[in-house]
């Protein structure tokens, strides 16, 4: 079904080109702002006359006199300047509304008529890192858009590019062996040494102390985890890492994180220190030991590396099962061909390079490889680099990105790539979007959209940290959420039973962080309070979990009354809207297809949760001033599928496109 507006916009427009002659300006259809001047007012009439040089409102009158829309509208009015105000028929709201009646799935609304294949990245945390509250709005935002594009039609290929590659998977590897060396004796020495490296630290003499007797146990250690030939792990390591995936995920993720940071604050305290250690083929200063690792890490191929092929394959399955807990939680699901981490794309990078260089796009800058896109300056008016490798030969995140929207065009073909990250990279994308196209790679007819947002704050207005002034941990943040929907639960309903309490809490505390989340303007920084969105008041997610509760309860009530709420809605064949708030709801009903291209349009899912809201409130009107169970029988009908209607576009919005259960009882 089109909507009224894109009905209105096609024939106002073809009528303002009937009268001028001229093709390049559109009716500009928006719902009227005030109630009194009609539904939806065309305000394309201006800029038409500016150009014809006729005044507006004498040109506003020839278009409505070849205006032909009787079948949706009463007829049109000419107000102010130019506008045209459009009233629409009770009688086409009428059968709008059964048409969406009869189309339970699609509530009537149309696929795209011209649908693209796209790509969508977001999520991507960091393997060997626990997601925080950074990684939510990227996450939560990018299935959103995932879920509308693919509501209206586009093939959608979901791409959660993590961040498992990079010198930093040296200290992983690093901190895992540690780990099992730990299991090994019976005691998690790198715990209590990681706090006497701390506490040490303003004592060079202790702290270098120290650094010797780990760096004698760690060599010890090495050489006693050895078969045929030293470190090859045969003893000790290997077993560990086979056996890793059959442990506890949360105690596991425990113990790494804490041997994680053991191993960078010891590599930091003896970088400099003339210690050496042996390895594989010889030796190495302690401080660069985890630089080695990575070494042997990039150069998988060799059969000797097999441990740390090993030991990386086992810390990124471990950092994924953290991950897919998190997403379960939120609702959110990625295919395992989906996770396209940077590691996909390593043996890429240096074809990359090569053809920029090729392309004459990409030249030597002290030692460096960049490509100094067009129209990019410093504050000092000089050309700004994007570094596709550095002088040491490593390669960056441009690198990566560049190879993998080669990957998406070429290997997946999509026409559409959105990447979903802070605004902070903004400038990052331009640059790697401009060189994109001009290596030929994304051409004039594929989009790259770079969706950006704000920061989450803390009640203080600054970002939103924990005491200790560390990110706030996403499974806490959840955790929390749903302990408080919890005590609420507790509060208004204590009579029902603790499992139905469990699951409305869960529904409640996880959706109220989504949805105030997506009520925000993407693009603005927000408050993070727990307050605020798990109020049963205002533009909530309780407030609309409530609303639909609260319909559900009218079929519940049903029987009470001698109302059988299926039959009848199964046996209309046809309403009418006699009173001024169901004709409101009815109009608003309507609407929705509009909200969701408009979401859709400008990847903004608070074009979608103000529609909701409002709706609700309309719902609230109708329902305070139009009986429903108690009306006479030839109004109940109509107002039993009103009813009907406002739970299934609830439901629709929240569940199928915002990703948030609803709950037939609060």
């Amino acid at each position: 079904m089109r909507s009224a507006a894109a009905i209105l916009e096609q024939r106002i427009t073809r009528a303002m080109r009937k009268v001028s002659g001229r093709d390049s300006f559109a009716a500009i259809v928006r719902p009227a702002k005030d109630p009194k001047f009609g539904d939806y007012q065309a305000n394309g009439i201006m800029a038409l006359a500016r150009q014809l040089k006729r005044n507006p409102r004498e040109l506003a009158g020839e278009v409505v006199a070849v205006l032909d829309i009787t079948d949706i509208c009463e007829a049109p009015e000419v107000a102010g300047p130019g506008f045209i105000n459009l009233r629409l028929k009770p009688d086409f709201i009428a059968a709008s509304l059964m048409e969406i009646f009869h189309d339970p799935v699609r509530l009537a609304i149309d696929p795209v008529s011209a649908p693209k294949r796209t790509v969508v990245d977001f999520s991507s945390p960091n393997i060997a890192k626990e997601m925080h509250v950074g990684h939510l709005r990227s996450t939560i935002l990018g299935d959103c858009i995932c879920r509308v594009l693919a509501f209206l039609g586009h093939e959608v290929i979901r791409q959660n590019h993590i961040g498992d590659w990079g010198r930093q998977f040296g200290r992983v590897l690093l901190g895992l062996w540690h780990m099992c060396m730990g299991r090994a004796h019976g005691d998690l020495y790198y715990e209590a040494e990681l706090r006497q490296l701390h506490s040490a630290a303003d004592n060079p003499e202790a702290v270098e102390a120290l650094c010797r007797r780990i760096r004698d146990r760690h060599e010890e250690d090495w050489r006693r985890d050895s078969d045929k030939t030293l470190g090859d792990g045969e003893r000790l390591f290997k077993p560990f890492l086979k056996e890793l995936a059959t442990f506890d995920v949360d105690e596991m993720w425990r113990q790494f994180l804490g041997a994680y940071q053991f191993v960078s604050a010891l590599e930091d305290a003896t970088e400099t220190m003339d210690m050496d250690i042996p390895v594989r083929g010889g030796t190495v200063r302690y401080g660069l030991l985890s630089r080695h690792v990575t070494t042997m890490l990039q150069d998988l191929g060799r059969p000797e590396n097999e441990q740390e092929r090993m030991a990386w394959e086992q810390v990124r399955q471990l950092s994924l099962r953290h991950c897919d807990e998190i997403y379960r939680r939120l609702g959110i699901t990625f295919d395992d061909d989906e996770i396209r981490g940077e590691s996909v794309y390593h043996d890429r990078l240096g074809d990359v390079v090569k053809d920029l260089q090729e392309r004459g796009l990409a030249v030597e800058s002290d030692g460096a490889v960049c490509v100094f896109p067009e129209g990019f300056k410093s504050k000092e008016g000089e050309p700004l680099p994007l570094i596709v490798r550095k002088s040491d030969g490593a390669y960056l995140y441009a690198t990566t990105d560049l190879a993998a929207v080669r990957y998406r065009v070429e290997q997946l073909k999509a026409r559409r790539v959105v990447y979903v990250t802070d605004a902070r990279q903004g400038l990052h994308f331009e640059m790697f979007f401009a060189v994109a196209g001009a290596a030929g790679w994304v051409g004039e007819d594929i989009d790259l959209v770079h969706v950006t947002f704000g920061s989450v704050l803390g009640e203080d207005g600054s970002p939103l940290k924990t005491r200790s002034g560390e990110n706030v941990r996403l499974r806490d943040l959840l955790d929390e959420a749903v302990q408080r929907a919890r005590a609420v639960v507790e509060q208004k309903n204590p009579d029902l039973s603790p499992d139905e309490k469990d699951r409305i809490a869960r529904a409640v505390g996880i959706g109220a962080v989504k949805y105030a989340d997506y009520s925000n303007n993407r693009t603005s920084d927000y408050v993070f309070s727990f307050e605020r969105m798990l109020s049963l008041e205002g533009n909530t997610a309780p407030y609309l979990q409530y609303a639909y509760a609260r319909i559900k309860s009218i079929e519940e009530k049903a029987p009470q009354k001698d109302v059988d709420v299926r039959a009848e809605l199964a046996a209309i064949d046809g309403i009418r809207l006699n009173q001024t708030e169901e004709l409101d709801l009815g109009k608003f009903l309507c609407r929705y297809g509009d909200a969701v291209e408009a979401a859709a349009t400008d990847y903004r899912p608070n074009y979608l949760t103000a529609y909701l809201y409002e709706l609700a409130q309309k719902f609230s009107a109708f329902y305070t001033n139009c009986p429903v169970l108690g009306a006479e029988p030839k109004d109940r009908a109509a107002r039993l599928l009103l009813c009907e209607l406002t739970a299934r576009t609830i439901r629709h919005g929240l569940s199928d496109l915002l990703g948030i259960d609803v709950i037939e009882r609060m």
